[in-house]
């Protein structure tokens, strides 16, 4: 995995943590007006198992995701790249949102690295 400073360790913690309470509050939402929330629960484990496998690398805690916990959350987090990146290329130079697209598209790719690893490592 990719070298990064105690900064970008945190901040990509961060993103990832900021990215779930959203999904969380998205979630209430959608369920109060009975919307269907499977895909929005699939994205949901996949930040789930993406900061914990950040925190295993990083912090050496541990974690109880099974090995095709980790698959699927991978192939979630490289399916959500293409629509990110589309809005980082979208939003204004400068913008907060330009910002924090940066940081999740930053977090998102240490994390299909570090589920990567464990999963060659068998962890």
């Amino acid at each position: 995995m990719e070298n990064v400073s105690q900064e970008e360790q945190l901040e990509s913690i961060k993103a990832f943590q900021s990215t779930i309470l959203k999904s969380e509050n998205a979630l209430v939402n959608m369920t109060q007006k009975s919307n269907n929330t499977t895909l929005l629960q699939k994205r949901l484990q996949a930040f789930y198992i993406g900061l914990a496998l950040l925190d295993k690398h990083w912090n050496q805690k541990a974690h109880s995701y099974t090995k095709e916990d980790m698959t699927e959350a991978r192939l979630v987090l490289i399916g959500l790249f293409p629509s990110l990146e589309n809005m980082y290329a979208k939003s204004k130079e400068g913008s907060p949102q330009k910002t924090l697209l940066e940081r999740r598209i930053k977090a998102f790719r240490l994390a299909v690295q570090a589920i990567h690893i464990c999963l060659s490592n068998g962890d």
